[in-house]
C-alpha cells in the first residue's frame, strides 16, 4: 500500500510518498533503502537529521518508527551511479508493451494492473525487473503512477496504482484505514474446519531479507503484530485440498501464507510455508495464491471493484483438483467484520 519512486525519476522532485500496511512499524532508514538501495546508511542519516526528510510534517530520526499510511516527504534522491544511461533499467518498446498488457482498468485517477506470478512489485539489489520499474511506460516526474499497495512476488492478481499523488493519497489512506476489501483465491492443502472463520493469530517477523517470516507470536510478545483473516472453502477435491476464498482485515507481511500455515493448511506451492506433505502434493504447482479482487472507494467517488482472471499458475492448480470458477460466490464475505 505503498506509491513507489522511480529510481530513475528526476532527482530534483520533491515526493511525498505513503507507508504501505504491510510496512506499518518498519524503521525510517530501512523504509529508504528498501526503495533506493543505493543510499547509503550516512546518506539517509544525513537527509533525516537536517530535516530534508519529513512525516506527516515532523522531522524524525533515522531510526524512528514509521506507520501505516504516514506521508514521507521525500528530498531530491542522489543519482545511482552505478547505473548509466542506456543500461538494462531503460525501459524498451517491449517493456512498455508489456507493462500496458497488464492494464485491467484504468481512468484519469486509477490504474489496476495484472500482476503476473514472479513479477516483483519493487526492485532491490538482486532485482532490476520490477513493478515499479515498468511504471515509467505511463511517463515520468508528475505522469508516473504511484503504488498504494503491494503484492508478494509470487502472488498474482489485482493490484492499484494512483495518477498523481491526491489520488495516490486518498488510496493509500483507504488501505491504511482497512476500508479497502480484498478478496484473495487460495488452494490449501486438506479442509481446514469449521468451512468458513476467521482467524485472529497475531505474527511476528523472523530472519531477513530473503531469509524473512512471519510466525505466530504470543499476544503479549512486543514484537508480534496483530493479524486477522477471513476464509472460507468454496470447494473441496476430496479430503486432499481446498480452494478457499480468504480476506485480510490487516495487512501483514506474508499473513495470507503465514494464517494458513499457522492453522495447518499450506497454500500449495509456497516454499517457504509449506511443509512436507504440502510440497508433495503440490509437486510442480507454482504458489497457489491470487488478489483476485479489490474494492473501494474511488478516489473521486463512488465504488471501484476490480476483478483479475485466473494466472496461468492458478488455472494449473484448478485443473489438476478439478475446481471451477462458477463454484465461487460473488461475495463469500458479505456480512463479515474483524473480530477485534
Amino acid at each position: 500500500m505503498t506509491d513507489q519512486p522511480p529510481a530513475d525519476a528526476p532527482k530534483r522532485e520533491v515526493l511525498t510518498l505513503y507507508v504501505a500496511e504491510d510496512e506499518d512499524g518498519i524503521r525510517l532508514d530501512r523504509w529508504f533503502r528498501r526503495r533506493w538501495p543505493h543510499l547509503s546508511n550516512i546518506q539517509v542519516q544525513k537527509m533525516a537529521r537536517s530535516g530534508q526528510i519529513r512525516v506527516d510534517g515532523a522531522r524524525i530520526k533515522p531510526e524512528g518508527r514509521l506507520t501505516a499510511g504516514a506521508a514521507v516527504r521525500v528530498p531530491p534522491i542522489p543519482d545511482d551511479t552505478s547505473r548509466q544511461a542506456g543500461d538494462p533499467h531503460t525501459l524498451t518498446e517491449r517493456d512498455i508493451a508489456f507493462a500496458k498488457s497488464l492494464v485491467l482498468y484504468e481512468d484519469d485517477m486509477v490504474i489496476a494492473l495484472n500482476k503476473p506470478h514472479g513479477l516483483a512489485v519493487q526492485g532491490g539489489t538482486k532485482t532490476s525487473r520490477h513493478v515499479d520499474r515498468l511504471l515509467g511506460a505511463w511517463g515520468e516526474g508528475m505522469e508516473r503512477p504511484r503504488l498504494v499497495h503491494r503484492l508478494d512476488r509470487d502472488t498474482s492478481g489485482v493490484l492499484l496504482l494512483g495518477k498523481g499523488s491526491e489520488a495516490a493519497k486518498r488510496l493509500a489512506g483507504a488501505f491504511a484505514r482497512r476500508q479497502a476489501k480484498k478478496t484473495y483465491w487460495a488452494i490449501v492443502i486438506g479442509n481446514p474446519k469449521p468451512y468458513s472463520g476467521q482467524i485472529d493469530m497475531p505474527l511476528k517477523k523472523t530472519g531477513i531479507n530473503d531469509f524473512e517470516m512471519m510466525r505466530p507470536a504470543d499476544r503479549k510478545d512486543p514484537k508480534a503484530e496483530p493479524a486477522e483473516t477471513a476464509f472460507s472453502t468454496i470447494s473441496r477435491a476430496s479430503d486432499r485440498a481446498a480452494w478457499m476464498a480468504l480476506r485480510p482485515f490487516t495487512g501483514r507481511t506474508h499473513q495470507l501464507r503465514a494464517h494458513m500455515a499457522g492453522i495447518g493448511h499450506p497454500i500449495l506451492g509456497d516454499p517457504k510455508y509449506g511443509d512436507d506433505k504440502s510440497r508433495e502434493l503440490s509437486g510442480p504447482l507454482k504458489l497457489q495464491l491470487h488478489a483476485r479482487s479489490i474494492e473501494l472507494d474511488h478516489p473521486r467517488g463512488g465504488l471501484l471493484k476490480v476483478t483479475a482472471p485466473l494466472s496461468p499458475e492458478m488455472k494449473a492448480g484448478f485443473a489438476h483438483f478439478g475446481f471451477s470458477e462458477d463454484e465461487a460466490e460473488d461475495d463469500p464475505f458479505l456480512g463479515v467484520k474483524r473480530i477485534r
